[in-house]
């Protein structure tokens, strides 16, 4: 509730700002430049803005698309990760004593260690050694099971395969939260806008009111746009985030099932 609140008050901040600072640039142009000879480029004027509006349009949307689909794509990968973990959990049932001990306490601290410490470093940018720690070390101790059954050489196969995926789904984890628009892009992105704001500013109609409106709802879109692109920018440290829910629910599911 508060991030979401601090979300809508900082959206709500920039839109007055731009929208400030809009209209003050559209006053100066319309002092500049003289309503006859903006009236008289109308056509030329349109043509232009159109161009540079397609381009510009074709570069947000891309931008907006690629940051949706990181975001979402970071959501599935932290719920299957999560769910490798209560995997692996299970699995360990099979084993015989001690490895099953040893193998359910590793999954249960992981999944403690990154609630704890792991999204909390992610918010600052940063990773958790001990939960690296945690991983490695859990890999080292599956792949140190000596089965002795047939049946306990089919739980290790599987085992094997869901600890592959654990340490894929981790891997993507860490890289989508320090993975975001290329800074490039982000010149091209504000450049490109102010530009295409500014644009508008040359046409010419005679009532004042109905352009300023037309501009500052133009604008009103825009940032919301690029807002929207900079709050899903980062799913772990950014303006919205994605919470450690999954491992939250996989840590109950171990302890309402006998876990430490």
């Amino acid at each position: 509730m508060g991030s979401a609140v601090a979300t809508i008050l900082w959206g709500a901040l920039v839109i007055l700002v731009t929208v400030g600072v809009t209209v003050a640039g559209m006053i100066l142009a319309r002092r500049r430049v003289p309503l006859p000879l903006r009236e008289a480029h109308n056509n030329t004027t349109a043509t232009i803005f159109g161009a540079l509006y397609v381009m510009y349009a074709l570069m947000v949307g891309f931008s907006a698309y690629f940051v949706a689909y990181q975001f979402d794509t970071a959501q599935k990968n932290v719920e299957s990760e999560a769910g490798s973990v209560e995997e692996i959990y299970y699995l360990a049932e099979q084993f015989p004593e001690p490895d099953r001990r040893k193998v359910q306490g590793l999954t249960e601290s992981y999944a403690k260690t990154v609630i704890q410490q792991g999204w909390p470093m992610m918010k600052q940018g940063k990773l958790s050694p001990r939960a690296g720690e945690t991983a490695d070390e859990l890999r080292r101790t599956v792949l140190s099971f000596e089965p002795k059954t047939s049946s306990q050489q089919a739980v290790y196969a599987q085992a094997l395969l869901v600890l592959q995926d654990l340490d894929e789904y981790r891997a993507l984890r860490l890289l989508d939260a320090r993975t975001g628009i290329p800074l490039i892009l982000w010149v091209v992105l504000v450049v490109g806008g102010i530009l295409t704001v500014a644009f508008t500013y040359l046409f010419g109609m005679k009532d004042h009111r109905l352009h300023l409106l037309m501009v500052v709802a133009f604008t009103v879109v825009l940032i919301l746009t690029l807002y929207t692109i900079r709050a899903l920018e980062y799913p772990f440290d950014g303006i919205v985030q994605i919470g450690s829910d999954a491992f939250e629910t996989v840590l109950d599911n171990i302890r309402a099932g006998g876990g430490q």
